[in-house]
């Protein structure tokens, strides 16, 4: 049979044919892809007479198509549904594409083509395409010697297979972690739906009659807030913060240690202090000291919130409190001080009513574009749905899928990807997708949401937002194709809209009785809205500072214990809390060490909220949820995608540099 892989898809917008694909069929694809490419990027090379703009940049933008189709399609399923097949192709190809980008960044001919394209007469996209390759070229180790450039690609094909080990190695302890029940009464305080979710979750995996308390990836676990028996919330809190550091055949802590090592000397070949030195560098932070001194300065505000907080929760709980009680008794201050039930909330939020007449509808308000669903289209997984999305005026955008439940093959987390990539050059439309891990009801159920999984659908809905609105020429800047440290910024905005007035009445409508969720619980929300701050931001504070912390070191100084270095980092931080575990320990930290990109970036999502949090302030004083404001929105930043200095297209909507006054505000750290 013909591999559908190896043509381009006939299907609407280029929507992999995912029916048609087997799992041999993306070996086969890749292979051919990287091979391909290489032929591709030699033509380049081998092409007679001077480097132009057209015979040289134009030609790498339109290479490597069939690679980037197989690619997409393939790490798709690698991250949402990979089966031990798919598994073992990512161990063997991982190293196989480290060692692609290596073939073509260090390739001094292929540079040395672009070091000798005319400047003059290229548009201010192009030449910005000439020089962000240039970039790379550098960053990716084109001056060094020979030798250095060898070393350089062990190093790179090392990493990539450590970082790939990690990830596996992370969600199988994830799903071992979860924790088995025998008895309802130990579920005591556990929603209805949420009880029913655990009884289809133990029948599943082989455990009729049981319970199974399945994790998500960061420390706190949504049930520590509502399980009444503290014995059960220990061996849940112990379950979820010992991931992947307990021994065994599970444990990444000797991965780390020689991630950590090798990420040191990447950093010292390539000119750099450390590796938190190098990934700054391709940041739009200015500079690694700049990013210390802003998390230097919100922690001890935020951990000073953070023991005022401990001390309401010990007076609620009438004894010492432990990590695991936490969340039990933040949720009981909630009802008792601010009559705030999150969880009798959760009726309000159901999954379909949130998506269309939340999600979509604010986009819809603000953007004017429209929502189409197409059954007849299919995705990677029963679960996952498809939408066609149009402009106002009717133009076809691209499409929208959404996978939002759990599985056992699926990683832990909520992310956005795109399987087809917007491009004037290419003629292309977005194929972007969201995939959360939302516990999947039993049949005919209703999908109730809580407050965390209510912002993180509209959260990824800004990611999405950001690659179905881009509007650039060069595929290399399309869409979400950003400095990690702005890319979290359209989606943190998209946030906004979840307690907005004319949203929320919309979508929080109770799921059986259609009743509007009372006005009386909204200023009830908004008078809670800064409590469990503290929490909330040493928790964060504590991830990213251990993210640096692992990423100044040298090589020489990696440590032997693990656990007492990650200790020591969060003591010498300032953000070390008895009661506030960071939101990732090191054992299951895969934005840093599975290869998600965020190594020495976990700052980012700070970083980026200082713009967020500015941009909310700009549509409050300019009338809010108006196509005018969304048009403008769009226009000067969403759409530009790279194409030009995220932070000009920053500076050209607000029309300044931001500040930090709004965050701090936001944040109670004012």
């Amino acid at each position: 049979m013909t591999n559908p892989l190896l043509s381009p898809s006939t299907l609407p917008f280029g929507l992999p044919p995912f029916a048609e694909i087997d799992d041999e069929h993306y070996a086969e694809a890749v292979e051919a892809g990287l091979a391909g490419h290489l032929a591709e990027i030699q033509a380049v090379v081998d092409t007679p007479g001077p480097a132009t703009f057209e015979n040289t940049a134009l030609a790498m933008e339109r290479s490597g198509q069939l690679l980037q189709r197989a690619a997409a399609s393939f790490f798709t399923l690698v991250s949402a549904d990979a089966s031990d097949a798919i598994r073992e192709l990512e161990t063997r190809l991982s190293p196989r594409f480290s060692a692609h980008q290596d073939a073509i960044y260090l390739n001094r001919a292929l540079y040395e083509r672009f070091a000798a394209i005319p400047a003059d007469h290229l548009d201010a996209e192009s030449a910005r395409l000439v020089d962000e390759y240039l970039k790379e070229f550098r960053q990716s180790g084109i001056q060094l010697d020979e030798a250095g450039q060898e070393r350089l690609k062990v190093v790179n094909a090392e990493l990539s297979r450590l970082g790939t080990e990690f990830g596996q190695r992370v969600k199988e302890g994830m799903k071992s972690a979860s924790l088995l029940l025998d008895d309802a009464a130990d579920l005591a305080g556990l929603p209805a739906d949420d009880m029913a979710s655990a009884a289809e979750a133990a029948r599943t995996a082989g455990h009729e009659g049981k319970f199974l308390l399945t994790l998500i990836q960061p420390s706190n676990q949504p049930a520590l807030a509502v399980l009444e028996r503290r014995d059960v919330r220990r061996r849940l809190y112990e379950a979820s913060v010992g991931r992947g550091s307990g021994g065994g055949s599970l444990d990444v802590l000797d991965l780390v240690k020689q991630m950590v090592r090798l990420r040191a000397e990447k950093a010292r070949l390539l000119g750099f202090a450390n590796y938190a030195e190098l990934t700054v560098d391709q940041q739009t932070a200015p500079d690694f000291e700049a990013v210390r001194t802003m998390m230097n300065r919100l922690a001890p505000a935020a951990v000073r919130n953070a023991d005022a907080e401990a001390e309401a929760l010990a007076e609620v709980a009438g004894h010492p409190l432990e990590a695991w009680d936490w969340a039990y008794y933040s949720a009981r201050v909630k009802r008792e001080r601010y009559a705030v039930d999150e969880q009798a909330l959760r009726p309000y939020f159901e999954l379909d009513r949130v998506l269309n007449d939340g999600v979509f509808f604010a986009a819809n308000a603000l953007y004017g574009i429209s929502f189409s669903e197409r059954s007849d289209l299919a995705g990677y997984h029963p679960d996952v749905r498809v939408w066609e999305v149009r402009n106002s005026d009717g133009t076809e955008l691209g499409l929208f899928l959404g996978d939002y439940y759990t599985r056992e093959s699926k990683r832990g987390g909520a992310w956005m990807n795109s399987l087809v990539e917007q491009s004037g050059l290419l003629d292309t439309r977005p194929v972007v997708i969201n995939n959360l891990n939302i516990s999947k009801p039993p049949a005919g159920e209703p999908t109730l949401l809580t407050l965390d999984e209510l912002r993180t659908t509209f959260h990824e809905f800004g990611h999405a937002l950001h690659g179905l609105f881009s509007s650039v020429t060069y595929p290399r800047f399309s869409g979400t194709s950003v400095p990690r440290d702005f890319v979290e910024y359209p989606s943190q905005v998209n946030e906004m809209w979840i307690m907005w007035p004319e949203v929320l009445g919309n979508y929080a409508r109770h799921y059986a009785t259609g009743e509007p969720l009372p006005q009386e619980v909204v200023d009830k929300l908004d008078a809670a809205r800064l409590w469990g701050e503290g929490f909330g931001t040493t928790e964060y504070l504590g991830a990213a500072l251990l993210d640096l912390a692992w990423h100044v070191l040298d090589a020489s100084e990696v440590p032997e214990d693990v656990l007492e270095f990650e200790a020591k980092a969060l003591a010498a931080a300032g953000v070390a809390h008895s009661l506030i575990p960071p939101r990732y320990r090191t054992g299951y930290f895969q934005h840093i060490f599975a290869g998600a990109g965020y190594a020495a970036g976990y700052y980012s999502y700070i970083w980026s909220e200082v713009l967020d949090a500015e941009t909310v302030e700009w549509f409050k004083e300019n009338g809010g949820l108006t196509r005018a404001n969304g048009d403008f929105f769009r226009g000067e930043l969403l759409s530009r995608g790279n194409s030009r200095d995220p932070l000009e297209s920053f500076r050209a909507f607000r029309g300044r540099d931001a500040e930090l006054e709004p965050l701090l505000k936001r944040r109670g750290l004012d």
